[in-house]
């Protein structure tokens, strides 16, 4: 089960991996642009406003809407790098821009309460809706942002929509964030991880374990960039050892997303 969808090496290099287990700075930016590393440990919290002492890690990804500019601060204070989860895929009833998307846009429910699939071909309609929310990502003072549902084209939305129409989309969020010096995040959409990896700082996975996935992120590895990983149904013994294998950097978490973790 995905958490928005119902259907379907630390040594140094250690020294970066070494540093994202045990807790450590985060990675200095790349090219002028944060690019965490394999093996960087994390929090994931969507459930209100991020929980500083929940986590003594260096990167937090915390919700874009509920968290503000004094939110990011405190935990740039103590180090951190933030990433600013905001849902690329789906229109969502709860968030103060829903009427800005028009009903032409919005399709099926995707099986969370308030939600529907967008229609992603849309780019014309979509790209300045999504502007504006990496421009409150960056005007908070993010250093990433994590677009959540990058992978409608698998999925029932009530579109027609294909592999190619993803990956024009994917691509255009990756630009966007880009454009305004962010790192972004590849959420799942493991299909396409080949031809996305060069446009995408970082990916973000739920439940490659249980699936029997995890190997398809291994090209971001490969290109030195971190696959943030969690796990919700399995044990912590049921994956932890792949994880460590493969280089990602892996959780277990409650479906709600609160504060709760158990790392591997």
């Amino acid at each position: 089960m995905n958490r928005r969808r119902f259907p379907r090496l630390c040594l140094l290099f250690a020294v970066l991996l070494v540093a994202g287990c045990s807790g450590g700075a985060p990675p200095e930016p790349d090219g002028g642009r944060w690019q965490p590393r394999p093996g960087t440990a994390w929090q994931w919290q969507l459930d209100g406003r991020a929980d500083p002492s929940a986590a003594d890690v260096p990167v937090y990804d915390v919700d874009g809407f509920e968290n503000g500019a004094d939110d990011v601060a405190r935990l740039h204070r103590d180090g951190r790098r933030v990433i600013c989860y905001i849902n690329a895929g789906a229109w969502e009833r709860f968030r103060p821009d829903q009427a800005d998307f028009p009903v032409s846009v919005r399709g099926r429910p995707n099986g969370w309460n308030g939600e529907r699939w967008l229609d992603i071909r849309r780019l014309d309609v979509l790209r300045p809706l999504m502007e504006r929310r990496f421009d409150m990502c960056r005007e908070k003072g993010f250093d990433a942002v994590e677009p959540d549902l990058l992978d409608a084209h698998l999925n029932d939305t009530g579109f027609p929509l294909t592999a190619a129409h993803q990956l024009a989309y994917n691509r255009m969020i990756a630009r966007i964030a880009h454009d305004r010096g962010l790192s972004v995040g590849l959420k799942n959409d493991l299909p396409q991880v080949a031809e996305l990896v060069g446009d995408f700082d970082f990916a973000v996975n739920e439940e490659c374990a249980q699936y029997g996935e995890c190997a398809k992120l291994t090209p971001f590895i490969a290109a030195g960039k971190a696959v943030f990983h969690v796990e919700y149904a399995l044990s912590n013994r049921d994956f932890c050892a792949e994880s460590r294998r493969l280089g990602l950097s892996s959780m277990r978490k409650r479906l709600e997303l609160d504060a709760w973790r158990r790392p591997c």
